[in-house]
Formats: structure tokens, C-alpha cells, sequence
């Protein structure tokens, strides 16, 4: 399997509410010293997001 494949494998889905925005990841309860930087992410308009960095998808719940 290549890293690519492997990657894409190991992507997580994670769900989120209206109170949880403005959305981030990595969240801000996530230990962050071993994760990249951090980006806020649009999800109103969509009502799903995917970080540019480690390909989690989040989900608008609400």
C-alpha cells in the first residue's frame, strides 16, 4: 500500500455543532504538539469542511 493510500485510509470523520464554531482544526481540546498548525475552516455555508492538512472531514450536525 502506498503512503498515499495509507493516508487515506486513516482519515477520521468527526462531527461538530453550531456551538463548536468557529471550527478549527486540530479542535482546541486536541493535544497539539504533535499535530500541524492550526486552521479555521469554513463550514457554515456547506455544512462540511475537510482540513487541507490531515484530510479530516467535519460534519455540521445542527
Amino acid at each position: 500500500m502506498s503512503t498515499e493510500a495509507a493516508h487515506k485510509t486513516q482519515q477520521r470523520e468527526v462531527r461538530v455543532s453550531r456551538e463548536q464554531l468557529p471550527l478549527s482544526c486540530p479542535l482546541p481540546e486536541e493535544e497539539i504538539w504533535n499535530l500541524h498548525p492550526r486552521v479555521y475552516l469554513p463550514i457554515e455555508k456547506t455544512g462540511e469542511a475537510v482540513c487541507p492538512y490531515c484530510g479530516t472531514r467535519y460534519i455540521l450536525t445542527d
